[in-house]
């Protein structure tokens, strides 16, 4: 049976409060849509608990939760910008507590992901501030928390496997963009290509209908999607990334959703070192994010990815 993202989200949820005698805490799950229909209708009496003020100020609450109570909850962030509320329970305490003390403290951070800006005028598709962009770069340097951006029904199954299966805690960056995905994202590498493009998160879906257009332009890309974030060696592709940027004439963009001086520069680092090839990075301007005229700072677009792509292929031609 096929099934939106969404629906697994909420499957997954509803098997381990019903099964597992899990926790899934979060501010406004009931009120506003089920999260965009990611939550089980559930009650409280099954584990589904309304927190207010969650958004900002349930980081210790979730760490201790997890490290105290064996029950690895599910902790909702409905907008990465209030991650940075909540970072310091998280970084301070549930990223360390094992290596510090011995005690694990496995918590799911579903940390959602849009993007919006600020509202200025009646027609701009804006909601504020805080709910404008990406933010998985907040937790990125830090020890002890594995980061993760699934995209399809598969790989989120197989981040809940992990989590299940290890005592760590875990960030999920979540796009509400491909809570509708209902197939799966195949890596494209070619025997010869011009460019090799790692793709985050939502920017999997624009790389797609970008590619249409370079390829008609005779430009040959490689996609090779980057699930986990950290740590890299997760996603179980040293050896395809290794032939895809070996047979790739300009080298390989790593394209994300976050600011550009985040993960997708690190990756863009540590990918270029390993494979001694030109890898370069794509993700928002350095300036606040979000859609609006005066604003316009959102991930890359099919169109930015285009333009880009044939600046780059064009800049290392003349070199």
């Amino acid at each position: 049976m096929v099934e939106q993202l969404r629906e697994t989200i909420r499957r997954i949820s509803r098997k381990h409060l019903e099964e597992n005698k899990g926790l899934l805490l979060g501010q406004c799950l009931t009120a506003v849509g089920w999260v965009g229909n990611t939550v089980p209708e559930m009650k409280e009496e099954d584990g589904l608990i309304e927190l207010s003020m969650d958004d900002t100020f349930s980081g210790y609450l979730m760490s201790g939760i997890a490290a105290g109570d064996k029950v690895r909850p599910i902790f909702i962030v409905r907008y990465q910008g209030f991650q940075w509320f909540n970072a310091v329970g998280i970084v301070n305490y549930a990223a360390k507590s094992k290596e510090m003390w011995g005690i694990p403290c496995p918590v799911f951070i579903r940390s959602i992901a849009m993007e919006g800006g600020g509202r200025r005028g009646r027609d701009e598709r804006a909601i504020g501030p805080v709910a404008s962009a990406s933010h998985h770069g907040i937790l990125y340097r830090m020890p002890g928390i594995p980061i993760c951006a699934p995209s399809t029904p598969k790989e989120y199954e197989s981040i809940w496997d992990y989590f299940m299966n290890h005592d760590d805690p875990l960030y999920v960056s979540e796009h509400r963009r491909v809570w509708d995905v209902d197939y799966e994202m195949k890596d494209k590498i070619e025997k010869e290509a011009d460019i090799t493009l790692f793709p985050i998160s939502a920017t999997r879906l624009n790389v797609r209908e970008a590619i249409e257009k370079l390829e008609k332009d005779g430009i040959i890309c490689n996609i090779i999607d980057l699930l986990w974030l950290k740590p890299l060696s997760l996603n179980n592709k040293d050896e395809k990334i290794e032939y895809a940027l070996k047979n790739s004439k300009y080298g390989g963009l790593v394209l994300d959703g976050d600011f550009i001086n985040g993960v997708a520069k690190n990756i863009a680092y540590d990918l270029m070192h390993k494979y001694d090839k030109k890898v370069y990075a794509l993700g928002l301007e350095e300036k606040t994010s979000g859609f609006a005229p005066w604003n316009n700072n959102l991930a890359p677009t099919p169109d930015r990815i285009y333009s880009y792509v044939r600046w780059l292929i064009s800049k290392n031609k003349r070199i």
